[in-house]
């Protein structure tokens, strides 16, 4: 594994390994040679990945875009083909590659399931076309010359809608790189917009209003308007303040549904026509969605929960004809419900329930219009990604296996998930240890995830950073403290007002459960964490001298200047109550830096640049700290680099850093 090298010789060796990797990944994806369910064969050190998953209307065919991704993570995931599958044997019926230069994604089947549409992104000319297949065929029904995502069809599929920015100036998301801050700043926003186009192609009609962000949406089954999620100004900040608007699909003319005092998300027309569905609680990111279930009149009123005080949390909403599902974190398990929206939100139906990883689309599973077939791309840490479907109403549900393409890979650590109860509380959290792990007790690295609002899920592990880790003897322990997803809403917003403190303390008695309960050395841990995870990595330090060594990716050192900083100050404000301007006090008491001087633990920092979320000004202001308290610390910002690091040449140096840092102090 890599430790110490010879630098210029490594770069050599690493340009020549990662140039082979490429061209077996190149010839695996163009051949499709394999076994009948493989549109691209795993070569050595690469595993197969499935997204964007869709199922045909009547249940018998799924579609998704298929990558190989390798175990060397200077290569990032590889652009993929899309494939349409027998649902019930899992045989290739179509390949589909009309553009070597783009990626695909948003698949969605028409009404009638003769039509697949989607996103065909090409990155270099920063265009994006909306095309759709039909019998082997495939027409490009228009181009942005900017961005483009999530196509959904009308109920009499006669249109297409989507989601797009004209010119766009950054990739959409607080965690791309942002735009270089020069010249008049925040003299013009980026405005994603709902555009409609006709099924047989044409002009782009712009429905939402110019000066509007839209986050997510779904058309009235009339097929007269839209549901969406939306905010005026800068896309990045204002999602936390985002309403449910009514866009007339003629006018584009907004109406206000609801504007709760909450994050909301998934907005769904339910199955009756007449209520809205959608997820709403204290969410941290976009996308990382998580809460209770809500419903409002589509005529507008106030929202409705219907999962007051259960102790789980909504993850996903799924609604296709007359059929209603959610997904939810229920401790270390994910459910599938399937639900009934005319009469509140009555259960019909626990199907499933696994400590598991799903995907599928823009949800954690996809279901046939006739409500015949569930779908989803199922892993966990013994077992890589496979599509897996399942038939209701033939006796007893289950998810199967309908890909075997990473049969071949084998675990690579032993997972166990732990339960304590931390004042109060019950907490759970994930210990990861090396699979074949030597006599005697072994160093430990405990990983803080981002967030707040979110969780450790179980997940392959099988390159990176973390399966370097293990490879080398370390055990790692994913502790999902107060503020996390899993056990309810009042878990999730526990943390309001106390960032660092009752999640730390719900952490450090998670260590020492793991203590009791594994061959662990506690004169040898780490801590490390990115985003959320990098704030309390630099929390930690400076509040504790438990830990030898720290890694703090992305993180907030000062509350009251990042307020200032970032470019999503918006997020801020349901976890403080107040901005930074009214109520000082309360940030600068959560701020590292007010208590550095405590701090003795030698500190590797990193960020990107361009990060939107955690602008470089923070990790410098920590490292300034560190330095003059005379604590060992190296900062590394890297150039262009947003939020998420995504230059192989990058997250290659971060690696070997993180993994020297710990070998440096820890061993």
């Amino acid at each position: 594994m890599r430790h110490t090298r010879n630098k210029a010789g490594y770069g050599s060796f690493k340009s020549m390994r990662n140039n082979a990797i490429r061209r077996l990944i190149a010839v695996a994806v163009a051949t499709g040679i394999g076994a009948s369910s493989h549109a691209v064969t795993a070569v050595p050190g690469t595993l197969i990945q499935y997204r964007s998953l869709a199922v045909a209307p009547d249940g018998s065919r799924i579609a998704s875009v298929d990558s190989l991704a390798a175990n060397d993570t200077a290569v990032p995931d590889t652009r993929g083909i899309v494939v349409v599958r027998d649902a019930r044997t899992g045989t290739i019926i179509d390949r589909l590659d009309p553009c070597p230069a783009c990626s695909y994604a948003g698949l969605t089947w028409s009404p009638d399931g003769h039509g697949l549409a989607f996103v065909a992104t090409d990155g270099k000319a920063v265009t994006a076309d909306v095309v759709v297949a039909n019998s082997g065929t495939v027409r490009t029904l228009t181009t942005v010359h900017g961005t483009a995502q999530t196509p959904r069809w009308s109920a009499d599929g006669r249109q297409v809608a989507f989601l797009a920015v004209e010119g766009a100036h950054k990739a959409i998301g607080a965690v791309e790189a942002g735009r270089a801050q020069v010249g008049q700043i925040g003299e013009a926003d980026d405005e994603q917009r709902i555009a409609v186009v006709a099924a047989e192609g044409g002009p782009i009609r712009f429905v939402s209003p110019a000066d509007t962000f839209v986050y997510e949406y779904d058309w009235v089954p009339d097929g007269r308007s839209f549901v969406a999620t939306a905010a005026k100004g800068n896309g990045d900040n204002n999602w936390w303040v985002a309403k449910l608007v009514a866009v007339d699909a003629v006018t584009g003319s907004i109406r206000i549904i609801a504007a709760p005092a909450m994050q909301i998300a998934a907005p769904h027309v339910a199955a009756n026509g007449s209520t809205v569905v959608f997820i709403g609680g204290l969410m941290s990111d976009f996308g990382a969605t998580g809460g209770d279930l809500y419903s409002v009149p589509l005529k507008g009123g106030a929202p409705h929960n219907l999962t007051v005080g259960d102790a789980a949390t909504i993850t996903s909403l799924t609604t296709t004809g007359s059929n209603e599902f959610v997904t939810r974190q229920n401790g270390d398990r994910l459910e599938i419900d399937r639900i009934s929206f005319a009469v509140g939100a009555k259960l019909l139906d626990r199907l499933w329930s696994r400590p598991v990883r799903a995907e599928a689309g823009d949800a954690e599973i996809a279901v046939a219009a006739d409500g015949s077939t569930i779908a989803s791309v199922i892993s966990d840490f013994a077992r890589p990604a496979e599509i897996n479907v399942g038939t209701l109403g033939a006796g007893a549900f289950d998810l199967r296996p309908l890909t075997t393409g990473n049969a071949d890979h084998a675990p690579h650590l032993v997972a166990r998930s732990l339960n304590w109860k931390s004042e109060g509380r019950t907490v759970q959290g994930w210990l990861l240890t090396p699979l074949n792990m030597v006599p005697g007790k072994a160093p430990m690295i405990v990983q803080i995830h981002g967030g707040p609002s979110s969780l450790w899920t179980p997940s392959y592990i099988w390159n990176g950073t973390d399966m370097a880790l293990l490879a080398r003897g370390y055990a790692l322990f994913r502790p999902n403290p107060r503020g996390s997803y899993g056990q309810g809403e009042a878990f999730t917003r526990a943390n309001i007002r106390d960032f660092g403190g009752g999640d730390l303390r719900d952490i450090q008695t998670g260590i020492d459960t793991v203590l009791k309960t594994a061959p662990i050395d506690g004169n040898r841990l780490g801590v490390y964490g990115h985003s959320y995870g990098g704030f309390m990595a630099m929390w930690t330090v400076t509040h504790s001298n438990r830990f030898k060594a720290a890694v703090a990716g992305a993180g907030i050192a000062n509350w009251i200047s990042y307020y200032g900083q970032n470019g999503i100050d918006q997020w801020m404000i349901p976890f403080f109550g107040a901005s930074a301007y009214d109520d000082p006090a309360v940030y600068t008491a959560d701020s590292p830096l007010t208590t550095i001087k405590a701090a003795k633990t030698p500190t590797l920092i990193y960020v990107g640049e361009r990060d939107v979320e955690c602008p470089p000004a923070q990790s410098v202001e920590f490292w300034h700290g560190l330095k003059e308290m005379s604590v060992p610390t190296s900062l590394v910002i890297y150039e262009g680099a947003g939020h998420r690091i995504r230059k192989p040449e990058q997250i290659h140096d971060r690696e070997d850093r993180v993994i020297a840092w710990f070998d440096r102090w820890l061993k």
